[in-house]
């Protein structure tokens, strides 16, 4: 296998991979049981689907996350497309690692067209945790972002055959970072999941949330081994499934908001998310997989869908806001409800609600 040079070639790799690769389907979401409500007292024309996270309030519960930029005309080209369905649905977005447009400021466009079609809506910028707070600025400043996503790819990293070595210092860097940049930071994963102990370190910083980015999505270990001449088949199979990365990131969290992302890909598996304690989900791998094979038409009209889909299961559960589906009683069952029980944590907190 040839290993690419460039930071550039890089990002069209990944982008290639991940469509090649497609979604794992292991994230844990259909080991969770929605406890129907036969009575619920609930109107479909009351339904809200607003949230917020901190102090950024968004109109929908689902966000585009993290995908790509830096890449040239072609990454350029998938964001656009991405700022566009965001603009049209009213949907925050997140662009890719912004450090090729640092050190390269003829990438800059690549990341910089997101705000160019969706001017009045919510960016998160993104680095990764060796960013030093001038980059952070920097990255912030170029999309005119709302907030700055700061990410942790230990495992991608590591894989990765021109990846970093060394991690030592991101928790004081992602500290001073969210104490004096000018707009909020959330922290989050790529592919992995966070756990409870990872969440308890994030708490002592000024973050406002963490978006778990659990297992059982696009998996970057995979990807970043098909670029290697001797695989690391070890980090295939790593990571904190998203239904159990999320609970566990709920229960750590107190006042640090908690996003859900990691192979969630239907309407029913966002629903499940915000019921566990989500303020919003994240959606990517999938995303891209309708921009790509059906183009962005049908991808409007697919979050569309969503929408349709979570105010109708709303309806159904007597809830009229993203709040009230957090007093809805769900079942754990399968790996889930065991890794959550050997964990030290109350699975009938969750399946008594409103009983308690």
């Amino acid at each position: 296998m040839v290993i690419s040079l460039s930071r550039t070639h890089r990002k069209l790799e990944h982008i290639q991979l991940a469509l090649s690769a497609g979604q794992l389907n292991q994230s844990g979401m259909d080991e969770i049981q929605i406890i129907h409500q036969s009575l619920p007292d609930s109107s479909l024309s009351k339904v809200s689907l607003h949230t917020g996270i901190g102090e950024l309030k968004l109109s929908s519960p689902i966000f585009i996350n993290a995908m790509t930029g830096g890449g040239g005309l072609e990454t350029e080209k998938i964001n656009a497309d991405l700022a566009i369905a965001a603009r049209e649905m009213d949907l925050a977005i997140a662009v890719g690692s912004q450090m090729s447009a640092i050190k390269n400021k003829e990438e800059r466009n690549t990341y910089e067209i997101v705000r160019k079609h969706h001017p009045n809506g919510i960016i998160f910028a993104n680095l990764g945790s060796e960013a030093t707070m001038e980059q952070a600025k920097m990255a912030v400043d170029m999309i005119e972002a709302n907030a700055l996503q700061i990410h942790l790819n230990v495992i991608q990293e590591l894989t990765m055959p021109e990846g970093d070595r060394c991690f030592e210092g991101a928790l004081e860097r992602i500290r001073r970072i969210s104490e004096e940049l000018h707009v909020p930071v959330i922290v989050k994963e790529v592919g992995f999941g966070m756990g409870f102990e990872t969440v308890q370190k994030l708490k002592s910083t000024n973050i406002i949330a963490v978006d778990i980015g659990g297992y059982g999505g696009t998996n970057f270990a995979k990807i970043e081994n098909e670029r290697r001449s001797e695989e690391f088949s070890f980090f295939n199979h790593w990571g904190i499934p998203t239904s159990v990365s999320l609970v566990e990131a709920c229960e750590a969290a107190d006042q640090v908001h908690v996003l859900a992302s990691g192979g969630i890909h239907s309407s029913i598996d966002i629903v499940k998310s915000l019921i566990i304690g989500a303020s919003a989900v994240g959606m990517a791998g999938s995303i891209l997989k309708i921009l790509n094979e059906k183009g962005i038409e049908a991808l409007i009209s697919q979050i569309r869908t969503f929408h349709q889909d979570i105010a109708f299961m709303m309806t159904a559960l007597g809830c009229h806001t993203i709040d009230e589906l957090q007093n809805i009683p769900i079942l754990f069952t399968g790996f889930t409800y065991h890794w959550l029980n050997e964990r030290g944590i109350n699975t009938s907190a969750y399946s008594q609600r409103r009983r308690l």
